[in-house]
């Protein structure tokens, strides 16, 4: 089975302005992404970071909604090795990664088979650096594993 580290920009995606093209499309397709982990198909990882992350979220409604999801659908998936997450995440930092984005494609190179995003200066970077995990948009992810 495979495993999906969704970045929390994703997770966040549904409460953005549903009016732009764009943002309903990825919303509809992190819905079909989220369907697909809760029938068994895929699996999500959820790391420390997306818990210290998700609580720095203002909106209370939101956060609760994605902490809610993020226990619902995630798996704490053991990484081997704690101080290598660190150190890629540090080298991350060190190539124009933000701390957060640079955690959590560390994370996900342990941890998963994908790493999806919204964040489109993330995407590029992440294929710039050319990371140990596929990384795609929620879109790009939907289209390749043919989801319906």
């Amino acid at each position: 089975m495979k495993t999906l580290y969704l970045d929390v920009c994703t997770f966040c995606r549904p409460f953005d302005d549903q009016q732009q093209l764009r943002i309903r499309l990825e919303t509809d397709a992190i819905y079909l992404i989220l369907r697909h982990i809760e029938k068994g198909f895929y699996q999500a990882a959820v790391s420390l970071v997306h818990m210290k992350e998700v609580a720095a979220i203002r909106a209370r409604g939101e956060r609760l909604e994605i902490e809610a999801l993020l226990r619902r659908i995630g798996i704490a998936k053991p990484h081997s090795d704690i101080s290598k997450v660190k150190g890629r995440a540090e080298a991350l930092y060190t190539a124009g990664f933000g701390v957060a984005d640079a955690a959590h494609a560390a994370f996900a190179e342990q941890i998963a088979d994908y790493f999806i995003t919204c964040d489109d200066k993330l995407l590029k970077l992440c294929k710039r650096i050319n990371l140990d995990v596929a990384v795609c948009s929620p879109v790009e992810f939907v289209t390749n594993e043919e989801l319906k």
